[in-house]
């Protein structure tokens, strides 16, 4: 039993997003709803708003390195969640610098692709996101896209998914949330979690939106529930309900029909069933 009376705070290490609704700004945001201390180490810098990404820029490893370093120096980190890492060598940085840490519940959101279209991974960092990073974490959150070029096969079909658990299981990850949002199961979006005791489905109804940034505060949301207490199973669920009520209230800031999530309004409706007998 501990006796540091320092709460529990959430890492996040990821890409910024100019328009503020995905990246570091999405995962601040629901590290906040959940009334969690947010951090953060900036792996890239992208310029985008809410129908392109213009720009990448990828800081320096020694800097992204002080970033995570001093986060770690000074509070007391009750879960990790990593988002876009642009390139390998980031990959190995940011995989040595959590190495060289005590252990924490790693969340790994593997963004490979922008909601654009826009692709975010460079070709070298998929073997090394396999190799460094895959091993480490307690959960890892692809969607569709994503799992495709993990597995380097296609998944069309909800037998696909069911087969991609398995084989993402069995390459080392301790434990999988495979996002349905991309998949065709008539009017639900269909999450499922698998872990060495078996796989579980989180149901939602679909709604007929074309929403960003719901991969990274999907995974933000996971790290605070486990900063918060809650068992790994319980935290991808209510971060399952969590996200469907920031879509619900989502809202169109840009000139695009890209949906922002409303993570302060889901954050409200979460805090009332937290309190509800």
């Amino acid at each position: 039993m501990t006796t540091d009376l320092r709460p529990l705070c959430a890492l996040t290490i990821a890409g910024s997003d100019s328009g503020g609704g995905a990246g570091i700004q999405a995962d601040l945001k629901s590290f906040a709803a959940h009334g969690v201390h947010g951090l953060s180490a900036l792996a890239a810098l992208t310029a985008q708003h809410t129908t392109a990404v213009t720009a990448v820029h990828v800081p320096d490893t020694g800097f992204l390195r002080a970033q995570i370093d001093a986060c770690f120096e000074d509070f007391r980190i009750g879960a990790v969640k990593l988002g876009m890492l642009a390139n390998a060598d980031v990959i190995h940085a940011v995989a040595d610098a959590l190495r060289a840490q005590r252990p924490v519940p790693l969340v790994l959101d593997p963004v490979m692709v922008a909601t654009s279209g826009a692709r975010l991974l460079a070709d070298d960092a998929l073997d090394a996101l396999r190799s460094r990073l895959l091993p480490i974490a307690t959960i890892v959150t692809p969607n569709i896209p994503e799992a495709e070029l993990l597995l380097g096969r296609r998944i069309t079909t909800a037998t696909d998914a069911d087969s991609a658990m398995a084989t993402l299981l069995a390459s080392r990850a301790e434990s999988v949330l495979l996002k349905g949002g991309h998949l065709d199961e008539g009017d639900e979006v269909i999450d499922r979690f698998g872990d060495d005791q078996g796989v579980v489905a989180f149901r939602h109804p679909r709604l007929p939106v074309d929403a960003h940034g719901t991969g990274c505060s999907l995974a933000a949301s996971i790290a605070a529930n486990l900063c918060r207490g809650l068992p790994l199973l319980p935290a991808c669920e209510a971060a399952g309900d969590f996200i469907a009520d920031a879509l619900r209230l989502g809202i169109r800031p840009g000139r695009g029909q890209v949906l922002v999530l409303d993570h302060f309004g889901a954050g409200v409706l979460r805090a009332a069933r937290d309190e509800s007998p």
